[in-house]
């Protein structure tokens, strides 16, 4: 019997990116299926989270991020430019990228390759070797690596951005109905993983339920 989680994924988690490696290996190499759902960063959601953390917070995620690359093997480099924009020290801003993007991801699940695309599209924004991750063709080579048709997929992102947002939304509360607000977050059995620390648990869970490897693989 297949298995099937849901994932919780910001285009702006650093984490996000980490665990994508797993995930597809997972998916290639055992029968579960996973059900990408895109949601936009927490500096969108609720930018006051950042505006009452501690100083230490940021110079503590800023070491950790780095670090947990590097323990990984991920290349790693905060992303130019950051996909949600930041002013006088504040998200409260006009943001041109991250909404796209993230409807891009909608758009990519609902053409049946959004583990794909998250791979393909994190890896030139985090990466470290792309510059202006979104001029020129970087998220189109990316999106067709993935198995997408760019063209109609942008296409239609920017004809209905409601029809995304909408489901972006929606992705929103039911991430926090199944038990928690952070990215990275894997749901199996209605039982939440948060942090891309927490796949070998989730992994461990899923073999009390009869995790399978995927024929062929």
């Amino acid at each position: 019997m297949t298995l099937s989680y849901d994932l919780y994924w910001s285009f702006r988690s650093p984490y996000s990116y980490m665990v994508l490696p797993r995930l597809v290996a997972l998916e290639a190499e055992r029968d579960v299926r996973c059900e990408v759902r895109p949601v936009y960063p927490l500096a969108v959601r609720t930018p006051e989270f950042f505006e009452t953390r501690d100083p230490l917070w940021t110079a503590y995620f800023m070491r950790d991020v780095f670090r947990e690359a590097a323990f990984l093997g991920l290349p790693f480099r905060w992303p130019r430019p950051d996909p949600v924009r930041m002013e006088n020290g504040s998200y409260r801003v006009e943001q041109p990228y991250i909404h796209r993007l993230t409807h891009l991801g909608v758009a990519a699940v609902e053409r049946g390759r959004g583990l794909a695309f998250l791979s393909e599209a994190s890896a030139v924004i985090w990466g470290g070797e792309v510059e202006n991750w979104h001029e020129g063709g970087h998220l189109a080579r990316a999106a067709e690596r993935a198995g997408l048709d760019f063209p109609e997929m942008a296409a239609a992102v920017d004809a209905d951005p409601a029809h995304f947002a909408a489901i972006v939304e929606a992705n929103q509360t039911a991430q926090r109905a199944a038990g928690h607000w952070g990215v990275p977050m894997m749901v199996f059995n209605n039982e939440p993983f948060f942090g891309q620390d927490r796949f070998d648990q989730m992994v461990w869970r899923m073999g009390q339920q009869g995790l399978a490897g995927r024929e062929g693989a």
